[in-house]
């Protein structure tokens, strides 16, 4: 964990998460001053379709900064849910659609328009094919909203992720930036030239006026007359951002969120490495002019299971009570769950598939489904290190944050099945702390000499007796369902 030293202000970060948005203020030494949190729904409008009304973003984050005391705060860095997918007009900032959220899943049948491009898509992006990025999605909005197409060719719309969005409202229109993190989840960014690439645009017939202009995650982004005309220093995808907060700068060093989904990053340094397994390649950061890239696994459902149990099967009513019902052998009585509720991610990136209990029987419990529903991302983890491990990257320690390691079972259990060191850092808000570090950073506040790594807490795979036949089980089960 990385804190701030010898920074005499005050440093806002803008969190803007999938189902909620958070600001919050860090003091001189990297401690939380004040946080204020406003959550919104989700919008389905059909299987597999994920949206947010937009002005719900802006208000939400809007009610939190009414919430604080920007009083000393001389910068603001912003951290986002990435790929989700906004397009507005450009003189009025009025969206012309819902967002299309990261996880919405509509866009397969375009993806497969494109499959014959799929290996010149990763060479330039780091990508895979698939609906998860924004390219597509922009796509969708052009084709099915009237005109759109049109007023994009003229210069009319502007398109962001919701980095850009934020910044173009709350500097009243004055900004439409992002950095090259948000950029490379695209599927439109050159990661190895750092720039837009004409010849994804002119494949997915995206008009380059339609697009921010893309910057180093410590520019300066501009004023922002909606923060007290704080300027916006750091701007980080979220998933990077909890990378740069967790400290991982070294080569090799990676971590783990369990959030809304699951991502796991590892550092590779500053050289562009492409996965034939599943992994994607993706911007980190950069620090000065060095950038750092990372290959990732990505986990569509973590935190979304939890919400699921908690709110549909009304399993228990709070979510950290869900670990009253896991054992730390991780012993389902056989019960799988498959997490595709919007199909499942990295390595498989299957849309079709949906979530599923397998092994069900007259004694199955409620423990038991809880049970097996933690195991699944798990299981998960297991898959993406397996990834890893075939591209010549063998993870012996992973740093893990987000709202999920509040539960001790889940952790031990990660820990025993992975064999690995799991290490909790002591604040776990390294999401928020990345994007203060970067603003503090842009803002010529503090260098990287002015960073220190703080302790975690290490936790060490100790039981033996971890059930791993039900991993092989539920790896059968996938491949089968992946099949039929």
């Amino acid at each position: 964990m990385l804190v701030l030293q010898f920074m005499t202000s005050k440093i806002l970060t803008i969190d803007q998460g999938t189902t909620s948005s958070r600001s919050i203020i860090f003091d001189l030494k990297g401690k939380i001053q004040q946080v204020a949190q406003k959550e919104y729904p989700l919008i389905y409008p059909k299987n597999g379709w994920v949206e947010i009304n937009p002005n719900e973003i802006i208000n939400s984050v809007v009610h939190t900064l009414s919430k604080i005391d920007l009083n000393g705060v001389v910068a603001c860095g912003i951290t986002n849910q990435r790929e989700t997918t906004l397009i507005w007009d450009k003189e009025t900032g009025k969206p012309i659609y819902n967002a299309i959220v990261w996880q919405d899943r509509r866009t397969t049948d375009i993806c497969s328009n494109y499959k014959d491009h799929e290996s010149m898509i990763q060479s330039k992006t780091g990508l895979v094919l698939d609906p998860y990025f924004s390219a597509t999605k922009i796509r969708w909005i052009l084709d099915n909203v009237k005109d759109a197409q049109l007023r994009a060719e003229a210069g009319q719309l502007c398109f962001g992720t919701v980095d850009s969005f934020l910044m173009f409202h709350l500097s009243k229109g004055m900004i439409h930036k992002t950095d090259f993190t948000n950029a490379s989840r695209t599927m439109l960014f050159n990661i190895n030239n750092l720039d837009w690439d004409e010849d994804l645009l002119k494949l997915f017939n995206i008009p380059r006026k339609l697009l921010p202009s893309v910057h180093k995650c410590d520019h300066e982004f501009g004023t922002a007359p909606l923060l007290n005309n704080i300027t916006i220093n750091g701007v980080l995808g979220d998933q990077q951002s909890a990378m740069f907060g967790q400290g991982c700068l070294s080569v090799g060093s990676s971590k783990s969120t369990y959030g809304t989904g699951c991502f796991l990053m590892c550092n590779i340094g500053e050289t562009v490495k492409i996965s034939q397994d599943g992994l994607l390649t993706t911007v980190a950061f950069n620090v000065g002019d060095k950038i750092y890239y990372a290959l990732e696994g990505s986990i569509y459902s973590a935190g979304t299971i939890v919400q699921w149990l908690r709110d549909n099967l009304q399993f228990f009513s709070k979510s950290s009570d869900s670990e009253i019902y896991l054992k730390d052998t991780g012993d389902s009585n056989e019960v799988l769950f498959i997490p595709a509720f919007n199909g499942l991610g990295a390595p498989y990136w299957n849309s079709k598939i949906r979530a599923s209990f397998h092994n069900i029987t007259r004694d199955t419990t409620r423990a038991d489904l809880i049970t097996a529903a933690f195991n699944s991302i798990i299981y998960q983890t297991k898959d993406i290190l397996s990834a890893f491990e075939n591209v010549n990257l063998k993870i012996n320690e992973l740093k893990v944050d987000g709202g999920m390691v509040e539960n001790k079972t889940f952790v031990t259990n990660l820990t025993n099945l992975l064999n690995i060191v799991v290490k909790v850092p002591e604040n776990k808000e390294c999401t928020a702390l990345g994007a203060a570090l970067m603003a503090a950073i842009g803002k010529k506040l503090i260098g990287l000499s002015n960073l220190k790594e703080q302790t975690f807490e290490e936790i060490n795979p100790h039981n033996s007796k971890i059930n791993e036949n039900l991993y092989k089980n539920w790896s059968e089960v996938v491949s089968r369902l992946i099949k039929e």
